[in-house]
């Protein structure tokens, strides 16, 4: 049987801005690959490129270099650009970009305008349950939380049956007391609706907590792609390790399966020779 092709494919993707003279490379030969069903969070500090990142897979700007498939369609490439709302991507933005003037379930169904109402009916009953927004489908945005407007604004992303959810920092908004529940909720949303999904943030408790995944990003490029615990325990970089919690540094000195420093002799995770850094984390003290 045929295998399908990822959710989401980039290779050696690009993206400059400013002038020829004086060009800014804020995205640098990013190539990343999102399995079907698969929740990923593309994390990094502000200006690292993620937001402009998350803006070339959605098409609303076009690729210096590398392409972006999604579902296996080629979307994005040197001669290829492909409208954003010809690519099934469903967007969570930032401020949620609810319509103010109409209900939570009118905002739902603005995506389902060109389906029968029998099948819109249908969708929009299973949407409302998914998200649990039963029995406030009438209410106005303004009459909902925080909490609520970002359901409404996931359930309405969700409701075409995308190829892809792709949410911008979709926490930001709310206050700390709250942001714990909701970023629960969604990740229990997502999961449940088997969506292929990138969620772009810069805080590494919302990063870890909830994705299959995490892609570091650093200085424009993705250092790093692995699960919240593989990233923790054994960071592909200094950089990163200094990036994901807390991180203190000993040299050392690689003897083949042992490492000499400071603290003695301890056992090497795999052959080295020469000069390296030790991670220590707190617990490791």
């Amino acid at each position: 049987m045929q295998q399908k092709p990822p959710g989401l494919h980039l290779q050696g993707v690009s993206k400059q801005f400013g002038r020829k003279s004086a060009p800014v490379l804020a995205v640098n030969d990013v190539s990343l690959t999102v399995d079907r069903g698969e929740f990923i969070a593309l994390l990094g500090p502000s200006g690292c490129g993620k937001t402009t990142t998350l803006r070339l897979i959605a098409g609303f700007e076009r690729v210096d270099a590398g392409t972006i498939e999604i579902d296996g369609a080629l979307m994005a490439g040197s001669s290829v650009h492909v409208q954003p709302e010809r690519r099934r991507v469903g967007m969570v933005f930032q401020e949620y970009a609810l319509f103010p003037h109409v209900s939570a379930l009118a905002n739902i169904e603005f995506g389902l305008r060109r389906m029968p109402a029998a099948d819109k009916r249908a969708r929009t009953l299973e949407i409302l349950e998914l998200t649990g927004l039963a029995g406030l489908e009438g209410r106005m945005p303004h009459e909902l939380s925080g909490g609520q407007q970002q359901r409404v604004a996931l359930a309405r992303a969700l409701a075409p049956n995308p190829a892809l959810i792709l949410l911008d920092e979709p926490f930001s908004n709310l206050d700390a007391g709250l942001r714990a529940r909701v970023r629960a909720e969604l990740g229990e949303i997502l999961h449940a609706a088997k969506a292929t999904a990138i969620f772009v943030t810069h805080d590494q408790e919302e990063a870890l907590s909830m994705v299959d995944r995490v892609a570091v990003m650093l200085d424009g490029s993705v250092k790093q792609v692995a699960s919240p615990h593989e990233l923790y325990t054994n960071p592909a970089t200094r950089s990163v390790a200094e990036f994901i919690g807390d991180a203190n540094f000993l040299p050392g000195f690689g003897q083949g399966d042992t490492i000499e420093c400071e603290l003695g002799v301890l056992a090497a995770r795999k052959q080295v020779r020469g000069p390296v850094d030790i991670l220590l984390r707190p617990e490791n003290i």
